[in-house]
């Protein structure tokens, strides 16, 4: 902040130029002043000074307040997307979420006498990362495998630990979310498997198997689905524009 000063000793701070003129006069001193502090200085001895902080605190202020209100109000208003999506990009990841939960819930009814199911609300969670936004991150096989295997061990050790309650889930989100950033296998879903297995009774007996059974193997399930669908594809010679959704589902690695 600069202090209140009078204009003359304001001006004698200001850099000598060289002009077509003959001398530096204080008005081109003045010139050289308001460029560089990027003000206009008041005419009159006492008033030089107030004028700038006032100024200064008048520009900075209003700016920052409407970026951080804009800030704010961003992240409650939907998405501008150029174009609005396609009914392929629509229907191609609905029908194959709805085919891997129905493929899912039969091998439920198959293996319902032994008291295993296969279907859990992670998978969810996993089927809307796998079909709607195939080229993510949390897509990609070694972050879905490495984070659900990591993240249900993590809850087996939090409820041998500290037994069932509201310790166990917290300490067990927090070294789950810890373990995907350390490991870069950053998979959402797989955050929900310690929670499940420390207030789901029914899965304690699985014990360390839980780390395997039932969020990897059905995410195996998920993948030989999604090579089931890729044959499909490539038997039908589906390869027209309209349905570039489901091919960019089965090959990620080719981006949007």
């Amino acid at each position: 902040m600069i202090p209140s000063t009078s204009s003359t000793a304001l001006l004698s701070f200001a850099p000598a130029i060289t002009l077509p003129s003959k001398n530096h006069s204080v008005q081109n001193r003045r010139v050289v002043l308001e460029k560089c502090l990027g003000l206009s200085l008041a005419n009159g001895r006492n008033r030089t000074g107030v004028c700038l902080v006032r100024r200064r605190r008048r520009e900075y202020g209003i700016v920052a307040s409407g970026n951080v209100a804009a800030t704010f109000w961003d992240g409650w208003k939907p998405e501008n997307r150029p174009v609005a999506p396609s009914l392929s990009d629509i229907a191609w990841p609905s029908a194959g979420a709805f085919a891997a939960m129905a493929i899912l819930g039969k091998m439920d009814q198959v293996l319902a006498p032994r008291g295993i199911s296969m279907t859990i609300a992670p998978l969810g969670a996993v089927c809307a990362v796998l079909f709607a936004t195939p080229s993510s991150p949390a897509a990609r096989k070694y972050n879905m495998f490495v984070a659900q295997i990591g993240c249900a061990a993590i809850g087996v050790l939090a409820l041998s630990t500290f037994g069932p309650g509201w310790l166990a889930r917290s300490i067990a989100l927090a070294a789950s979310i810890a373990f995907m950033s350390y490991s870069g296998a950053f998979h959402p879903p797989a955050a929900s498997l310690p929670i499940m297995f420390i207030d789901g009774a029914k899965f304690h007996p699985l014990n360390f198997w839980y780390a395997l059974f039932p969020g990897a193997a059905a995410c195996i399930l998920l993948c030989f689905i999604i090579a089931y669908c890729k044959g499909v594809v490539d038997l039908m010679g589906i390869i027209n524009p309209p349905q570039k959704h489901i091919l960019q589902i089965l090959n990620p690695e080719n981006g949007p």
